[in-house]
């Protein structure tokens, strides 16, 4: 290591930190000290950077850093030289100001006026040096780009010691290390100057004040004279493996609930963990264990014990931040704890039975949704008739059919205008009234206890699916009609009154409800079209209350109708999630520029696209394509796709007419099957005459019915080579 160079440790000591967001604003801390510090050239691209976050410190060890960053040289562009100089060469005011201005004072030592040229005009430069930051210097300018620009979710007004300086941070701030090496660099931030020492653990530090050797010692320090493990990553895996042994000595197959999120939030509550099995009576899994791991969760942080088959067992692990030599007094308090917690619960869950959810729907009469939009009775009428024209659209698409399939779309028709009109009866149950979360899910657990079919339950339990990415799509036919419903209804009504996303604020979940009615219609493959059901959402049937469609953004060019918009947005969703999943913006642009009314052939159409990029001739035609698309954009009027044979005189339109003749109907027949790829590899053999014609062939001849019939022509030649998408997007 370069003697100039040591490591560096900056420690904020503060009082406990919002545990939500503690991860983001450790890693933040650390990341924007860092890039300051490579930005004044003090540390390099080799430093290593390591996050250290507890709820009481943030922190950051970063390997090699300077004592002082490396003179810089610099260039400064001045003013043109007949500015700069008068006639007889010396220097004018304007210059001297400048001088002034850029240096202070002039000449300095290794300073020079050059001339260069600038075009047509020479221009005067200041060569001089940049003389290179501190470690003081470079640190404190960091620390004050950090409270500048660190994720504070709520900033906190707080006094020093003083008792009049008023300082904001997202917590008050007690204590800072700023070590580089062994020495202590005598910056200043937020009132506090720092030193070598800080604090460890609230209860079990060997000592109230620890003294930091050097900034290599610290994390060792912290764990054996502070009983801290400093490091968020290895604290939460302290935690992951504490739980799986603690999970294998409860029971036979038992494990720890999978809860990312609760585990991120733990690990940001404790400073050295210490995981520990409790218990509860076995008489409250007859809850639904739904509610159960909820309020565990939830409301106190502890992780649930699943077996082999997913079930609820009636042990859960706490993740203390005390070691005590007898941990049962802390065992007892955790579970005299969640008791009161699972008895409310069960409570709910006994109460809400007493009543049908059928009883209930009166009730959703009085809940409001939206001061724009109505109650959710009303709401429940709009899902339910968007539903009803779902099973409707289904039924036309499957014509001609069989008596069995009108059996089954009357069924299915049933099953829906039932499940709809009961999905959202469950808001005014006691249990969801106390966890929200549970709404659908619990709804499926009362249907079931009402004796409703069991087609409807699953329907009710799923009709929010799917409620987050990755999440499973509903059951049942039954269950994904009333989703699609419901998912529409929110855009459709959201979309109507103006509420839309902007920028990464997206209040109602538009986006997933985008996303998830894309995966409903891809995953499902239903026959379905895209624009037409979202116009039957926008329909008077779905009984929109007055002055629902003024939605200032539509009306207007480019969106002249509510549908259209939402149309839009749909696409522009489905086209990033295409890309998330390794296609290029060239293939989605040439797919979904053609708006493809089936959102369950996009994948096929995307892999004919691909499948006919990688023909020799396909750079040629997808050049050639964007030719004739550009011609007929630039036609007045209507171009007719059809050709008169007798006019046809050159023999390269000929040709070309003939091999569209054979080509057209193999690629038809392809596509009206849904074979994508023949219907596109089909058009590989038209690159010879495609190329000989625009070679040989004046379109705009001097004859107008010669002239309209070559871009006739063309425009059969357009029509062809488009239906699966739009191949010009493929063009370089």
């Amino acid at each position: 290591m370069n003697n100039m160079t040591q490591n560096l440790l900056v420690e904020l000591f503060v009082e406990e930190l919002p545990p939500k967001a503690l991860k983001k604003l450790g890693e933040a801390f650390a990341e924007l000290i860092t890039s300051s510090l490579l930005l004044q050239k003090i540390a390099s691209a080799d430093s290593v950077k390591t996050v250290y976050a507890t709820p009481r410190r943030l922190g950051l060890h970063l390997s090699n850093v300077l004592v002082k960053a490396p003179n810089q040289p610099k260039s400064i562009k001045l003013m043109p030289k007949n500015v700069g100089f008068d006639a007889s060469g010396n220097q004018t005011q304007a210059l001297k100001k400048r001088l002034e201005k850029e240096g202070g004072y002039w000449p300095k030592d290794g300073d020079k006026l050059v001339e260069k040229n600038d075009g047509a005009i020479t221009y005067i430069y200041l060569e001089t040096t940049e003389l290179g930051e501190n470690i003081e210097g470079a640190l404190n300018f960091a620390l004050f780009h950090v409270f500048q620009n660190l994720p504070i979710p709520k900033v906190m007004t707080y006094q020093l010691a003083d008792g009049w300086t008023d300082v904001k941070f997202v917590r008050p701030v007690h204590g800072l290390i700023a070590l580089h090496g062994a020495s202590v660099v005598p910056v200043t931030a937020l009132g506090i100057t720092a030193s070598n020492t800080t604090q460890g653990h609230r209860f079990e530090a060997k000592q109230s004040v620890i003294t930091i050797k050097d900034a290599d010692s610290y994390e060792a320090q912290m764990l054996l004279e502070g009983a801290v493990i400093a490091s968020y990553a290895a604290r939460r895996e302290s935690i992951v493996s504490q739980l799986a042994s603690a999970a294998s000595l409860a029971g036979i197959g038992l494990q720890a609930i999978d809860d990312e999120a609760l585990l991120d939030e733990v690990t940001s509550l404790v400073e050295r963990p210490n995981v520990l099995t409790c218990e509860f009576e076995k008489e409250f899994l007859d809850v639904p264990q739904e509610c159960l791991i909820l309020t565990m969760k939830a409301n106190q942080k502890y992780f649930p014990l699943l077996d082999a088959k997913g079930k609820l067992s009636n042990k859960f692990l706490v993740v203390s931040n005390i070691t005590p030599s007898d941990p049962s007094a802390v065992i007892e308090g955790n579970e005299r704890v969640v008791r009161p917690r699972l008895a409310d619960a069960k409570f709910f869950f006994d109460q809400d039975r007493k009543k049908t959810l059928e009883s209930r729907v009166e009730g959703l009469a009085k809940v409001v949704y939206h001061n724009k939009l109505g109650t959710q009775g009303e709401r429940t009428a709009r899902v339910t008739a968007i539903a009803l024209s779902i099973v409707k659209m289904l039924r036309e698409a499957t014509l001609p059919y069989t008596a069995d399939d009108k059996d089954h779309f009357d069924v299915l028709a049933s099953k829906v205008g039932e499940a709809a009109r009961l999905a959202k009866t469950d808001l005014v149950t006691d249990m969801v009234g106390e966890f929200p979360e549970l709404q659908g899910i619990m709804g499926g657990y009362y249907a079931r206890h009402d004796g409703l079919r069991d087609g409807v339950a699953i329907a009710i339990e799923d009709h929010y699916k799917p409620r987050f990415a990755g999440d499973a799509l509903p059951r049942n036919h039954t269950g994904t009609v009333v989703a699609l419903a419901d998912k529409l209804e929110t855009l459709v009504g959201m979309f109507g009154i103006g509420n839309l996303p902007t920028g990464d604020k997206d209040p109602f979940a538009l986006r997933r409800h985008a996303l998830g009615v894309i995966r409903m219609l891809v995953e499902k493959n239903l026959s379905l079209n895209l624009l037409s059901l979202i116009q039957s959402a926008c329909s008077g049937s779905a009984i929109w209350p007055d002055g629902w469609r003024h939605m200032v953004e539509v009306g207007k060019p480019p969106f002249p109708s509510v549908s259209e918009a939402i149309q839009e947005f749909i696409y522009d969703r489905f086209a990033g999630s295409l890309r998330e999943q390794g296609y290029s913006a060239q293939e989605v642009d040439a797919v979904l520029s053609m708006r493809p009314a089936r959102l369950g052939d996009v994948t096929k159409r995307l892999e004919a696209v691909r499948a006919f990029a990688a023909l020799p001739e396909s750079a040629a035609l997808a050049a050639a394509n964007k030719r004739v698309g550009n011609i007929l954009k630039k036609v007045e009027g209507t171009v007719t796709a059809s050709v008169n044979t007798s006019l046809l005189k050159e023999q390269a339109e000929i040709d070309l007419n003939a091999a569209l003749a054979l080509v057209q109907p193999l690629s038809d027949v392809a596509y009206s099957r849904g074979d994508y790829a023949t219907s596109l590899t089909a058009l590989a053999s038209l690159k010879a005459p495609v190329d000989a014609f625009f070679e040989h062939v004046m379109v705009n001849a001097d004859d107008a019915a010669l002239k309209a019939n070559r871009l006739g022509l063309l425009a059969m030649l357009h029509a062809a080579m488009n239906r699966v998408a739009d191949l010009s997007k493929l063009a370089s």
